[in-house]
């Protein structure tokens, strides 16, 4: 296994999240390699890369999932380690596994750890023990309709059902009766079986209209944790999200100290180390249940760097080449200003359908505050295999109302023709009051669409 500064990381994944890989590398002075699938052999993180290699045809399964495809392309470029990105094999044990035993170190946390936080009834009870609040609900998975009747009799309706393995909103069903609950429990199951490999749901009570809040975790590999000011995520259409900022609207500081406290004693007792996220569903009454680890760096990581100073990918690869947190960040870790991000997704507005296509025109937003991330560019292709985000927009202010007419002059000045794109509803979804207000949670899309449907793009 490597130790010390790599020289050379493959990063096993695509899309923007790869160019942000390739960007830390070249401030740290490493040289990169970039695996892509036929569909993206003229994306811009194959241009960036320092050397680009072709693992197979567009569908992910045959590429981006292929795990002996993506060995072998880095032992003939002769890589000390593996970057997963988010997605894709980015919280796979068994890939995780497999770079350690081929002499590769996996960016992200180790095989055990990974496996304790990706089964979520074992992550549920894990995180039960260590004093961190967790919805009520199964004690692992309900085998059958007549378990979860019992166990929903116990805690009350409405209640939901939610993949073990899995996550992104697949496998999981609200049940606001008893007399729905078999053919609901069914549908779950089918569906987690379909898109995890494994029908197992476990059952937990459901919160009406929850925010969600989650801590960024930074860990190195001698013990210290560190737990980053919170991200509101509560804005997501079929439990995708769309908007994210920090600090929370909702949070005081007695509670982030309180949560960062609990949340660094738990993550030091499963030996959890590089980068990861914990995640909470908030209740009307500001209480917080855990739901969720997510074993990686997150889509709106963005936010919490504008907001902290820290470069979150390259302290993870700092953490995997050995370093102490203690040489990487800044002590103590202060919050600066708020931060919005908005998914800028290649997606029909009025319909939500995919919009794959050829990008005819291209220009993105600048200036004080604002931030892109992104592999798009004017003449490139939008292909249909992938999912579709474009582009992420990030605007940062001294306080939350600076950070939103940033956003709103950003996204004025973002120009995306030959596809349709989310901007219009990000327009939408910041003029709301509620938005505005700060008085946000997962029903807000919703809310927004009831009353008209989005404006297409012109």
């Amino acid at each position: 296994m490597p130790s010390g500064r790599f020289k050379k990381i493959l990063i096993a994944n695509r899309g923007e999240i790869a160019v942000r890989v390739i960007s830390a590398c070249k401030e740290l002075g490493i040289q990169t390699v970039a695996v892509y699938s036929e569909a993206d052999r003229y994306s811009s993180h194959v241009r960036f890369a320092d050397q680009a290699i072709c693992i197979g045809p567009a569908k992910s399964a045959r590429s981006y999932l292929d795990l002996p495809s993506i060995i072998s392309a880095a032992e003939i470029t002769n890589v000390e380690a593996i970057h997963p990105g988010y997605g894709f094999l980015s919280e796979n044990a068994s890939f995780a596994e497999v770079c350690e035993t081929s002499g590769l170190k996996f960016i992200g946390p180790k095989p055990e750890v990974i496996r304790l936080t990706g089964v979520k009834e074992q992550a549920r009870a894990f995180m039960r023990d260590m004093d961190v609040p967790v919805l009520p609900g199964s004690d692992g998975v309900v085998h059958s309709p007549a378990e979860a009747l019992e166990v929903a009799g116990e805690i009350g309706y409405p209640v939901i059902l939610k993949a073990s393995a899995g996550g992104g909103g697949r496998g999981m069903r609200v049940v606001n009766q008893a007399s729905d609950l078999a053919a609901l429990y069914a549908q779950a199951q089918q569906e987690a079986a379909a898109a995890f490999g494994a029908p197992d749901v476990y059952l937990e009570k459901f919160i009406q209209a929850p925010r969600h809040i989650e801590f960024q975790v930074l860990a190195d590999e001698h013990g210290s944790v560190e737990i980053l000011p919170e991200r509101e995520c509560s804005i997501q259409r079929r439990h995708q999200k769309l908007v994210e900022e920090s600090p929370s609207p909702a949070m005081n500081v007695r509670l982030r100290n309180q949560m960062s406290a609990v949340l660094r004693k738990a993550m030091a007792a499963a030996g959890y180390t590089n980068a990861g996220t914990v995640e909470f569903l908030m209740d009307e009454h500001g209480k917080l249940y855990f739901i969720e680890v997510n074993a990686r760096v997150q889509v709106e990581h963005p936010v919490t760097e504008f907001v902290t100073g820290i470069d979150i990918v390259k302290a993870q690869i700092r953490i995997a080449q050995g370093e102490r947190l203690a040489t990487i960040l800044r002590s103590p870790v202060e919050l600066r200003g708020h931060a919005i991000e908005c998914r800028i997704n290649a997606e029909n507005p009025e319909t939500f359908a995919p919009s794959a296509g050829r990008i005819t025109g291209f220009h993105v937003p600048g200036g004080m505050g604002v931030r892109v991330d992104t592999w798009a560019y004017a003449d490139c292709v939008i292909p249909p295999f992938y999912d579709s985000l474009v582009a992420k927009l990030i605007a940062h202010g001294n306080d939350r109302q600076e950070a939103i007419r940033r956003m709103n002059r950003a996204l004025d000045m973002f120009i995306i023709e030959g596809i349709f794109t989310s901007i219009p509803l990000h327009r939408r979804i910041l003029a709301h009051t509620d938005f505005q207000a700060g008085r946000l949670d997962t029903n807000f899309i919703n809310r927004l669409l009831t009353p008209e449907k989005v404006e297409a793009p012109a």
